[in-house]
């Protein structure tokens, strides 16, 4: 077949995650998976599956209640290798039989894991592994013990390891059903050391693995650091206590009204760090204020850091939006930040991420509105939104959607984990130059 059909390595991508979504649908919705003993229907199982491999966590059943041990471990599979990307879990054999890395499958890594250079890798990758390991190996460490006085030691171990693969990878899928089902962490709103390591763990797994790499290289000299580093961690911090200081604000006389001043801090900071693409919540979404979930949709559109476990626009792209504003209202030749200038392609690429992003949201929250008559269009943009941002946060609708609905769904969490941009090149599979370069004539914008 490699013969005679030729693949780019964003399409290889593209059918690498179909085939793994699949995969994993079928196992899920067999009897073998499932506590009842019975097959789930296959649509929910493609759903359940999608949102797992696409690190979402959109949930049409209670992962504890629905799914056994077997089902559990395969939701927590298929988030691993969705979050660190398939290709990336495949080197990790190369790795171990000590196989060399070809050119080709250099630049599937590089595509996997959104590098700028083919240069340098392999290394990333090993970084990244080591550095998923650690992370995810300390936060179990911390939820397990938070778990083993309540379920006891091997239950409460697994809700480590499980919550812990879940929060780095930015997934939301969690086992806190056995407690309330479909509750998130909402039972665990007062409790620090759960959801500071929570929080901690969406951000490390959220800015990137090349930010990585710049901060084990060059430490905490700011300065050394590459371009996308420097405005990858600026404006990580600064969303993140933007999103803090407009949720105290808001909800502070609403859904966090009965908490302790200690309490409403922690669960702001929460509330903005996890609908930038993890889906864990610590307060009912349904009894936020119209203000808060509004809040909560611009953080989901935002999202995480390209080559990480995290979806969006991406952190980047929207810091070049915000650059090309500027540049603009002040009548600036170049966008320019952190005294680098960025290459002319950037503001084209941002636009057209952006462009196609609402254009898929839109068209399918319009999609749900027409399918499901009785749902708010407020609902239905927060569940396109949280879907396509790969967050998994819900305002309680997902249960109830019918299979169009849920294909709908399908197709956002898919495009929103690969990329709009990624998914329209692999369907194009090869760039076409024009021949012929029309004159140029100006038309009014804006």
């Amino acid at each position: 077949m490699s013969r005679h059909i030729r693949l780019f390595p964003v399409q290889i991508l593209a059918i690498g995650f179909g085939l793994l979504i699949l995969m994993g649908s079928i196992m899920l919705s067999s009897p073998l998976c499932n506590k009842s003993g019975e097959s789930i229907p296959f649509i929910n199982g493609l759903f359940t599956s999608t949102s797992a491999t696409c690190v979402t966590g959109l949930a049409v059943y209670d992962t504890y209640t629905q799914f056994n041990f077997l089902g559990q471990f395969i939701i927590i599979l298929l988030i691993q290798i969705g979050g660190l990307g398939f290709m990336g879990m495949a080197m990790t054999f190369s790795f171990l039989i000590g196989s060399k890395i070809t050119i080709f499958q250099r630049s599937l890594l590089m595509e996997s894991i959104g590098t700028l250079h083919i240069g340098g890798v392999v290394k990333t990758i090993r970084r990244m592994l080591f550095g998923t390991l650690f992370f995810e190996g300390l936060g179990a460490l911390i939820i397990s013990f938070k778990f083993i006085p309540q379920v006891g030691f091997w239950q409460g171990l697994w809700y480590g390891v499980f919550h812990s693969v879940s929060s780095f990878c930015n997934a939301g899928f969690d086992l806190l059903g056995r407690f309330d089902p479909g509750s998130s962490l909402t039972q665990f709103s007062d409790d620090p050391v759960l959801l500071i390591t929570v929080m901690t763990l969406i951000v490390t797994g959220g800015i990137g693995f090349i930010v990585w790499g710049d901060i084990v290289d060059h430490k905490f000299h700011f300065r050394k650091y590459a371009l996308h580093s420097k405005i990858m961690l600026f404006f990580t911090f600064s969303m993140i206590l933007f999103g803090a200081l407009a949720f105290y604000f808001v909800e502070g006389s609403n859904s966090f009204g009965e908490m302790p001043t200690a309490d409403k801090v922690l669960n702001s900071f929460f509330a903005s760090v996890s609908p930038r693409t993890a889906g864990f919540a610590s307060v009912d979404y349904a009894d936020m204020s119209t203000a808060g979930r509004f809040l909560t949709m611009f953080l989901m559109f935002v999202g995480a850091g390209p080559g990480s476990t995290g979806g969006g626009i991406k952190l980047t792209t929207f810091a070049t939006l915000l650059l090309s504003m500027y540049s603009y209202a002040k009548h600036y030749q170049d966008l320019s930040i952190f005294r680098r200038r960025l290459p002319a392609e950037a503001q084209r690429k941002a636009f057209s991420s952006i462009a196609s992003y609402v254009m898929a949201v839109l068209l399918c929250t319009f999609c749900l509105l027409v399918a499901n008559p009785s749902f708010t269009a407020e609902s239905c943009l927060f569940e396109s939104l949280s879907a396509m941002g790969t967050v998994g946060l819900t305002m309680g609708i997902t249960p109830a959607l019918g299979t169009f609905s849920k294909l709908c769904l399908i197709i956002l969490m898919y495009c929103g984990r690969l990329g709009s941009i990624a998914v329209a090149m692999a369907i194009a599979r090869r760039k076409i130059i024009p021949k012929i370069s029309y004159p140029e004539e100006k038309i009014t914008i804006g």
